[in-house]
């Protein structure tokens, strides 16, 4: 036998009474609040298009993103939730590497059409 309080009966009729059926729909909850605010995330989402686009080569991950978040506004956040940030950024944690100083567009075309190097 299944036992619901009678606060939750309460509420699905004064939902009810409110919004008709649409009123017992179950709602996603808000969660909890950001750590950062509008500023920060923009701030945040020059910084990760920044680096993405950079000549110097190498690669952004979830630990340079939090050790960022770290220094520049005092946020400790969880690598699984740097994740969830970043697609609340509309970013996907599954990116390309950015472009490697030495990196040879000719050597890439060759490569492209014969499968071999062309040094």
């Amino acid at each position: 036998m299944l036992k619901v309080s009678r606060r939750s009966v309460n509420d699905w009729v004064t939902n009810y009474l409110k919004s008709g059926l649409a009123g017992l729909e179950a709602k996603k909850s808000p969660g909890r609040a950001s750590y950062l605010n509008k500023e920060q995330k923009a701030q945040l989402s020059r910084y990760i298009t920044q680096c993405s686009q950079s000549e110097q080569g190498g690669r952004l991950i979830a630990k340079d993103i939090r050790q960022y978040i770290a220094d520049n506004f005092d946020q400790h956040y969880h690598l699984c939730a740097i994740y969830k940030l970043l697609e609340t950024l509309n970013f996907s944690w599954i990116t390309s590497r950015s472009r490697h100083p030495k990196q040879s567009e000719q050597t890439q075309e060759a490569f492209k059409k014969t499968g071999t190097r062309s040094d």
